[in-house]
């Protein structure tokens, strides 16, 4: 499905301006002074919205989660649908949530960012509604959808709780925004919804990430080590099928675009860390989370087993950064901070691990920078995309073939196929 464009009935005029703007400014000679103040009011009001114009409302698209041991394996059942997974595999996954009473922070960390989203852009005078639509538990994105439109939203933008560029981590959130759009359909009810870009090197998220991470590392050297080594650099990301990652990217690319723009951030990050500390940090990029059957090739090394050989080498200090995961959910609370702690634990490894970006102020304003960046491309017009490290960020509209469902080809919105 491709991208939305305005419609002819939108009231713009040539030159992108919403055609109940004012095209000059208030003549003072021409109008009694009492009108003047109000009239600039009102423009200067019009002129702020018309930042975001078209877009009438935000929608924060997320993977959902329990809020409830009930919900557990009614929830895990909709995230493996059609993939035969018994329910015996599933059990064991649900002791993660179970762990924690069977509720997954994720919800809750995702209200939080839409309060924080909303917070910063009336902080900046702008005012769009800020929804949240998920994809495996309430309040599902069809039924929020469904309830902008009946409060008279019909052109809303899409920003995913992903950074990155894979099936998983883009094209099936623009599967689940086509499957939305789908179900209104049927019920005569129209909807466009375009996407931001994948954000892994804008720099609201790309520098909050580095900085977060040189402030960890900075704690650490504070408190000194022994033999006087610096700590090692490990940075997280959740783990794809390899055959995801190999077709990661736009059809006609290389391929591998999900590990290669971790491996650019970690080495960034990493390179400005030691640059602002004034020490050279060794670092690698592991993953986390593997999941599905052992014959499946994953992408590796495992957070775990890099541990266990990072101990080995001699290493004593280790600073973890899950920089594949925007807020502190499942893979985060269970696989790191439960699992990668005991394992460092046992090994004698004095481990910190660094705060994800979540509600961090930079990351926010970013995200409504991309907001603004979004809305301007969709007037026609060519806003500067900033981007960190490198200069080539992705795409809003995606190319043909990009990060393909490998399993059965399914309709997706913002895209060119």
């Amino acid at each position: 499905m491709s991208q939305t464009p305005a419609s002819p009935a939108d009231p713009v005029q040539p030159s992108g301006r919403p055609a109940d703007l004012p095209g000059t400014p208030v003549d003072p000679v021409g109008a009694a002074a009492e009108d003047v103040v109000p009239e600039l009011e009102v423009g200067i009001e019009l002129e702020d919205d018309h930042r975001l114009f078209p877009y009438q409302a935000v929608v924060l698209t997320s993977f959902g989660g329990p809020e409830a041991p009930e919900e557990v394996m009614p929830f895990l059942r909709r995230v493996t649908a059609g993939r035969g997974v018994p329910d015996e595999r599933l059990e064991e996954v649900a002791q993660h949530y179970l762990h924690f009473g069977g509720r997954s922070p994720i919800n809750e960390q995702n209200r939080a960012l839409v309060a924080a989203l909303g917070e910063e852009l009336a902080r900046r005078g702008l005012a769009l509604p800020v929804l949240l639509g998920n994809r495996n538990s309430e309040p599902y994105l069809a039924d929020t959808l469904r309830h902008a439109h009946d409060e008279g939203m019909t052109r809303i933008l899409a920003v995913t709780t992903s950074a990155y560029s894979s099936y998983s981590s883009c094209r099936q959130y623009r599967e689940d925004i086509a499957g939305a759009i789908a179900a209104l359909a049927e019920d005569g009810l129209q909807v466009a919804v375009d996407k931001v870009r994948p954000y892994w090197n804008h720099p609201g998220f790309a520098r909050t990430n580095s900085r977060l991470v040189t402030e960890a590392v900075r704690g650490l050297l504070g408190r000194g080590a022994e033999d006087g080594a610096t700590p090692y650099l490990v940075l997280v990301t959740h783990s794809v099928p390899r055959a995801m990652d190999d077709t990661s990217g736009p059809g006609d690319g290389e391929g591998n675009l999900y590990s290669r723009q971790h491996e650019e951030l970690a080495a960034a990050i990493a390179a400005e860390a030691g640059a602002t500390l004034g020490v050279e940090l060794e670092h690698d990029l592991v993953y986390c989370s593997r999941s599905g059957s052992p014959a499946t090739p994953w992408l590796e090394p495992d957070v775990n087993d890099h541990l266990r050989e990072l101990a080995g080498r001699g290493v004593r200090q280790v600073v973890l950064a899950p920089i594949g995961f925007v807020s502190d959910h499942m893979e985060v609370v269970f696989d790191l901070d439960t699992e990668a702690v005991e394992t460092a634990t046992e090994l004698g490894l004095e481990l910190v691990r660094v705060p994800t970006v979540g509600t961090d102020p930079e990351f926010v304003a970013g995200l409504v920078d991309l907001v603004i960046e979004r809305a301007a491309e969709a007037r026609g017009e060519e806003p500067r995309r900033p981007a960190w490290p490198g200069d080539a960020p992705r795409p809003s509209v995606c190319a043909p073939g990009c990060c393909p469902n490998l399993r059965v080809a399914k309709p997706a919105a913002c895209g060119m196929d």
